[in-house]
C-alpha cells in the first residue's frame, strides 16, 4: 500500500504551517472562504504559500459558485498547486476551468449514504480528486462530522480521493484501514479553538496517519 498523503487544511499561521511541514504533510490547505473562522486574505495566504517548501503541495479551498470573480483574483495572486472546490459546482464548470488552465482542481462531496458514492462518479475525468466530506451543514466543510466509514466497503473508485469528515489524531489510523483512503484530510479536529491549530494534535494526526 503507498504511503497514505496527508492534507493539514485550514491553516493560518506561520508556526502551524512549520508545524504541518515538520510533521510530514504532504498537503497545506489554506481557505479562501470569508464566512470560515480559517479564511485567510490573499496578503496572508501569498506569505504563508512562499513559507512552504516546494516539496509539500498548497490547497486552496473555495466556494466558486458563490464569489467567482474574487476566487479567480486569489487563485491568480495565490498561485496554488490545487484548487479545492467546496460549493455548488457543476462539472461543467469545472471542465470550463480546467480548460481555462487552472492548476490541479479537487471537488469535495458530501457524503451520507452509498449513493453519494456512485454520483461523485460524474466527476471521473473532470476533478483530478475526489474529496468525501461530511454532508455540507451551515459551513460546506471544517464542521467536525464524519463521514460513515462502512460505507466506503467494496468502494471501488475509478479516480484518485481523498478522506475528510471529522478526522483526528485518535481516529485516523482506523479511518486509513477500514477506507484504504489515499489521502486523509483534517481541520477542526486539530483546533483547541474554531480556527485555532494545536500544533501538538497536528503533529499527533500526521504521527498517527503514518503508523497506518
Amino acid at each position: 500500500m503507498p504511503e497514505t498523503l496527508i492534507k493539514v487544511c485550514g491553516l493560518t499561521t506561520p508556526e502551524t504551517l512549520d508545524a504541518a511541514v515538520a510533521a510530514g504533510a504532504t498537503h497545506i490547505g489554506l481557505n479562501f472562504y470569508p464566512p470560515s473562522p480559517r479564511f485567510v486574505s490573499i496578503a496572508q495566504a501569498t506569505a504563508l504559500r512562499a513559507r512552504t517548501p516546494n516539496r509539500v503541495r498548497i490547497v486552496l479551498v473555495v466556494v466558486m459558485d458563490e464569489a467567482p470573480a474574487e476566487t479567480l483574483q486569489a487563485i491568480d495572486a495565490i498561485k496554488p498547486d490545487v484548487v479545492q472546490f467546496h460549493g455548488g459546482e457543476t462539472p461543467q464548470m469545472l471542465s470550463l476551468l480546467k480548460a481555462a488552465g487552472l492548476p490541479e482542481l479537487w471537488k469535495a462531496v458530501g457524503v451520507k449514504d452509498a449513493a453519494a458514492l456512485d454520483r461523485a462518479r460524474q466527476w471521473q475525468g473532470v476533478a483530478d480528486r475526489v474529496l468525501f466530506d461530511a454532508p455540507a451543514q451551515a459551513m460546506p466543510g471544517g464542521t467536525g462530522l464524519a463521514v460513515d466509514w462502512r460505507l466506503f466497503q467494496g468502494f471501488r473508485p475509478e479516480m484518485d480521493w481523498g478522506l475528510a469528515g471529522g478526522l483526528n489524531p485518535g481516529n485516523v489510523a482506523e479511518a486509513i484501514r477500514l477506507t484504504g483512503a489515499p489521502l486523509v484530510d483534517a481541520s477542526s479536529g486539530l483546533e483547541s479553538a474554531p480556527g485555532v491549530k494545536d500544533v501538538d494534535l497536528i503533529r499527533a494526526f500526521c504521527q498517527a496517519a503514518r503508523s497506518v
